[in-house]
């Protein structure tokens, strides 16, 4: 699996001109690390005598933090098999009429399949977005600033995932799938740029 290898074997392959790993790899990396961050503060909390109020809040924000990282790894892997899918769907043979739309249908179920993982990706990047201001306010302050790069990656990997949603969305021909899929980004997308500012505002505010 991809995940298992060293980060330096996975940024050399990322760099190649293999077709996989990609940008949405890269983009499930980027929210796993932010999932991460806040789980790393959140383990900085838990257990700590002066933070003893917010012990069940700190606890439900780490258990949803850890669901939303190894999630996003699962995503990192599914968005290497689907483009896979669509490398090989553009290879077959297109000689005849009945290749060629052999052919043209494999390449748009594929496509298809390729835009679901990173709508997938963009919605745990915003639940981790959404964890960030609950972290910034009752997470150890000496970490606070581990919220905002968590923050700064969630929202920079939501943009990168909305980024494969669309190319896939302009190359599939299904008009209805096209339009749903564009709506449901742009619900995902509403509102998250401001919200890592407001988060970065109040991390600035406990430095």
């Amino acid at each position: 699996m991809l995940s298992d290898k060293s980060v330096n074997i996975f940024l050399d392959e990322l760099a190649s001109a293999a077709p996989a790993p990609g940008g949405g790899s890269a983009a499930a990396l980027a929210a796993a690390v932010g999932a991460a961050l806040v789980s790393m503060v959140a383990n900085l909390t838990v257990g700590k005598q002066q933070y003893a109020q917010v012990q069940g809040d700190i606890q439900r924000i780490l258990d949803r933090s850890e669901y939303l990282r190894h999630r996003c790894v699962e995503l990192l892997e599914a968005d290497v098999a689907v483009y896979t899918q669509v490398s090989a769907a553009y290879k077959l043979p297109r000689e005849t009429e009945g290749e060629k739309e052999a052919r043209s249908a494999a390449i748009q179920q594929a496509l298809k399949n390729a835009t679901a993982v990173p709508m997938d990706l963009a919605e745990a990047c915003v639940e981790i977005l959404r964890l960030c201001p609950e972290s910034a306010e009752k997470g150890n302050v000496r970490a606070v600033s581990d919220v905002g790069v968590g923050a700064l990656m969630a929202e920079a990997a939501l943009r990168a995932a909305a980024l494969n949603v669309l190319i896939n969305l302009g190359s599939i021909k299904d008009e209805e799938f096209v339009r749903t899929g564009k709506a449901r980004l742009h619900a995902l997308l509403e509102g998250q740029a401001e919200l890592k500012e407001q988060v970065m505002r109040d991390v600035e505010a406990k430095l």
